[in-house]
């Protein structure tokens, strides 16, 4: 099944959807291309068939940024405006199903936060990392002085964020930016190859695992520990858990069916 709009194509297959950005030359993250994101994760997490989705960016650029042009002459309160949410950037808290960034080429600014907001982020060899908004007289708006330092750890954010500097995909790995690198001409297989290994579980589960994870970033330990008992004692009224544990006993390999 395929989607199309002027600057994104939205392909299922089997139980991935691929989202894919064709905005040229560098897929900036214009007023369009923004809404072409949240429609398509929007309709991905809308098919029963979708348990992960895949964000790829046609072209040498996953996202080099912002609309830089869109700045011009904007008040605060335009820029407010059009900041509200739903976000981009929060995709990966709040869909209910893995989101996965391929990054193919340069991921800057907004891009980088993106990705960053994703679920997972794989990445060619090839890849370049930054927040080069310091160079504009801005900082990272879209969660970059949040979520970077949650990934990579404070140091290694200011760095990022003070100096404006880009970084290879194997610094990223090192750091904790990325969370998988591959020669660029196996990324699109490799990154499919993990999204089919996530599909093939239990898309409730998946769900639950997912915001239990999520939880910890926003809760003291103690609570996520206890919101980590609460869902997984819940996992207990359904019926893959049933499912799962039978095919365990009886060698088989589970039939999920998402209740």
């Amino acid at each position: 099944m395929a989607a199309t709009d002027s600057v994104s194509t939205l392909v299922v297959e089997g139980d991935i959807a691929v989202l894919t950005l064709n905005s040229p030359p560098v897929n900036a993250l214009s007023a369009p291309v923004r809404q072409a994101i949240l429609d398509g994760i929007n309709a991905a997490v809308a098919n029963p068939a979708a348990k992960a989705i895949v964000l790829i960016c046609d072209g040498r650029t996953f996202i080099a940024g912002a609309d830089i042009g869109e700045f011009a002459g904007r008040t605060p309160f335009d820029q407010r405006h059009a900041m509200r949410t739903p976000r981009i950037f929060d995709v990966g808290a709040e869909f209910p199903k893995p989101v996965i960034a391929m990054i193919n080429g340069f991921c800057l600014g907004g891009g980088c936060e993106l990705a960053m907001g994703c679920d997972l982020r794989v990445a060619a060899d090839t890849a370049r990392f930054g927040q080069p908004e310091i160079k504009l007289g801005l900082i990272p708006g879209g969660g970059g002085t949040q979520r970077l330092p949650r990934l990579v750890g404070l140091g290694q954010a200011l760095r990022l964020i003070l100096t404006g500097e880009m970084i290879g995909a194997a610094e990223a790995r090192e750091i904790g930016l990325v969370d998988l690198v591959y020669p660029a001409a196996e990324l699109r297989a490799r990154t499919l190859e993990l999204a089919a290994r996530i599909a093939a579980f239990s898309p409730l589960t998946l769900k639950v695992a997912k915001e239990a994870v999520r939880a910890s970033q926003r809760l003291p330990i103690e609570e996520g520990l206890r919101y980590e008992r609460d869902l997984f004692c819940l996992c207990f009224a359904t019926a893959d858990k049933e499912e799962g544990v039978a095919a365990f006993l009886a060698k088989r390999d589970p039939v999920w069916t998402g209740r």
